[in-house]
C-alpha cells in the first residue's frame, strides 16, 4: 500500500461522506490525492479538504484506475455495483452499507475490537451497523474479561442515520408543529417530531427488523464469538446526531459495576460518564461530533444472573460510520 495513498469517497455529498473527508483531514490521514466520487447530479459541486477545494466527479465503473483506498457510504446498491470494479483495478474498498457484512470471504472490522481481520481481506473490508458499533465499543471490553453470553437491548437512534433528507424532516416537522401548520413527512411513515418510532429498516418474517438482528448476526463476527445472541427492539427518536442504546447484558462470570467501570476505564475510544448523583450520564447532544462513546447508568441487572445494565452513546456518523471507516484506511498503512 502506498505511503500517501490515493483516496477516493464514494457518496462524497451524503451525511457520512461529508463526515469522511472532516475525518480524513482531522485525523491527518497521509491522503496523496483525493477524488470525490457522486451521483451524476452532484458531478461539478465542489467540498474542501485541506484548504482546497475539489470539484465532485461522477462516479462510473472506469472511476476507480489509480486509486488505493476507496471509502464507500452510497448505499447498497452502489456498493453491490461498483465495489467489486474497484477491488478489480486494485483498489481495498471499506464499505459503509450492509452488503458484504455477513459475507464469510469479507472482515467486519471496528478496529479497537478486531483490528487483526483486517490483514485478511481480499478487496474489500466491511464497517459495521452503527448501533452494532456505539453497543460493542462498551460491551466486548466486558465480554474480555465477563465472557457475554447475551444481551435485551433497546436503542435510541437519531434520524441522521436515516440520511440528510431525514434531517431536515425534523426539522420542517418542528417548525410546522410550533407554526400551527399541518405536519408533511416523506422519509418515516409516521411524523417523526415529538414521537418515537419503534421501527427503523424492514421488518422480517419473525417481526424482528433487520436493524435489530445485525446486533446478534454483526455481533457474533466481530467479536469471534458464533454463540452471542442479542434480543433487541430498535427505536428511532426525534434526535439530530449520535445514537444511544440501553443494554442489559448477562455474563458467564460474576460481575458486579465497580469491576466493570474498571475495565470500561481502560477500554480505547470510550468515555465512562457515570456519576447519577449530579445528573451526569452519556448525552446524544454531548456526544454529537465527538470520536469517543459515552458508557453510563452502569449498575447489577436485578433480572438476570451475571447480569450488568449501561446505557451507551456514540455518534453514529463517527464511530457508527467515518470514523470507524478512516480508522480501518489507518489499519491498511500499518
Amino acid at each position: 500500500m502506498n505511503r500517501n495513498p490515493h483516496v477516493a469517497v464514494v457518496g462524497a455529498t451524503g451525511a457520512v461522506g461529508v463526515e469522511l473527508i472532516k475525518t480524513l483531514e482531522k485525523r491527518g490521514f497521509p491522503v496523496g490525492r483525493l477524488t470525490l466520487l457522486a451521483s451524476a447530479r452532484s458531478a461539478g459541486k465542489e467540498l474542501s479538504f485541506r484548504d482546497e477545494t475539489i470539484p465532485i466527479k461522477e462516479l462510473t465503473r472506469d472511476s476507480f484506475k489509480g486509486i488505493d483506498i476507496a471509502l464507500f457510504s452510497a448505499g447498497g446498491s452502489i456498493s453491490k455495483e461498483f465495489a467489486p470494479l474497484a477491488v478489480r483495478a486494485g483498489c481495498v474498498v471499506v464499505d459503509n452499507s450492509s452488503v458484504f457484512r455477513m459475507d464469510d470471504s469479507v472482515p467486519l472490522v471496528i478496529p479497537e475490537i478486531n483490528a487483526g481481520d483486517v490483514k485478511g481481506h481480499k478487496g474489500i473490508i466491511a464497517n459495521p451497523n452503527c448501533t452494532t458499533a456505539v453497543t460493542l465499543m462498551a460491551l466486548y471490553p466486558l465480554h474480555q474479561v465477563f465472557k457475554v453470553k447475551r444481551i435485551f437491548a433497546s436503542s435510541y437512534q437519531a434520524v441522521s442515520g436515516t440520511g440528510a433528507k431525514a434531517i431536515e424532516e425534523l426539522k420542517r416537522q418542528v417548525s410546522q408543529i410550533v407554526n400551527g401548520q399541518p405536519v408533511t413527512k416523506q422519509v418515516y411513515p409516521h411524523q417523526i417530531a415529538f414521537n418515537v418510532l419503534p421501527q427503523v429498516d424492514s421488518f422480517l418474517p419473525d417481526g424482528y427488523t433487520k436493524e435489530e438482528m445485525k446486533m446478534q448476526y454483526e455481533g457474533r463476527k466481530i467479536m469471534h464469538h458464533p454463540s452471542f445472541r442479542a434480543s433487541v427492539t430498535c427505536v428511532r427518536v426525534p434526535v439530530y446526531r449520535a445514537h444511544s442504546v440501553a443494554v442489559s447484558a448477562e455474563f458467564e462470570k460474576p460481575v458486579t459495576p465497580e469491576a466493570a467501570c474498571e475495565v470500561l476505564k481502560k477500554a480505547p475510544g470510550l468515555d465512562v460518564v457515570d456519576n447519577p448523583e449530579k445528573a451526569e450520564y452519556p448525552l446524544p447532544l454531548y456526544v454529537a461530533e465527538r470520536d469517543n462513546c459515552q458508557v453510563g447508568r452502569i449498575r447489577k441487572d436485578c433480572a438476570l444472573e451475571n447480569g450488568l445494565c449501561f446505557w451507551v452513546s456514540g455518534d453514529q456518523l463517527l464511530k457508527g460510520a467515518a470514523l470507524n471507516a478512516v480508522q480501518i484506511g489507518e489499519e491498511l498503512l500499518k
